[in-house]
């Protein structure tokens, strides 16, 4: 079985032309006012190691002169701004679907992270943040040994 996109306006496709316009006109209308009413920020997994917590942030297309990262009172700070560059007006764009303007995103740190040995990475627009450890938190193996 072939999966399918729901389109609520398919009953609208047999109308005349101008219907299909207006219809047109609306959903460009509707998707502008989502965009615009939604505040951007980048996609962010974390992981953890037995040493380190890792955070990765899906920032393309973007410098790291415009991304900051802040750690102050347990609290990881990452912000940045991605710019729309529109100084080429001999082209005219069809669809804008990416984000830009600024964007923050906080996350609490546990006591656990030593916030001296924090490091950032970015590379093919994905910004890794390696958050390690202190040597207090780091599991250990402790060999009990049983007496009769």
């Amino acid at each position: 079985m072939a999966l399918t996109r729901y389109n609520p306006f398919s009953a609208l496709e047999t109308l005349p032309s101008e219907f299909r316009l207006l219809q047109d006109s609306l959903g460009r209308l509707l998707e502008d006012f989502h965009r615009e009413s939604r505040p951007w920020s980048p996609a962010v997994d974390i992981l953890e190691t037995d040493n380190e917590l890792i955070l990765k942030a899906d920032v393309p297309d973007m410098d790291m002169k415009d991304i900051q990262v802040e750690i102050e009172n347990g609290t990881l700070a990452l912000k940045g701004s991605r710019k729309f560059e529109s100084e080429n007006k001999k082209y005219g764009y069809h669809r804008i679907e990416r984000s830009y303007g600024s964007f923050a995103r906080y996350f609490s740190l546990p006591d656990t992270v030593d916030p001296d040995k924090v490091a950032a990475e970015y590379h093919n627009g994905v910004l890794t943040i390696t958050l390690p450890k202190k040597e207090v938190a780091k599991p250990r193996t402790v060999k009990v040994e049983l007496k009769n």
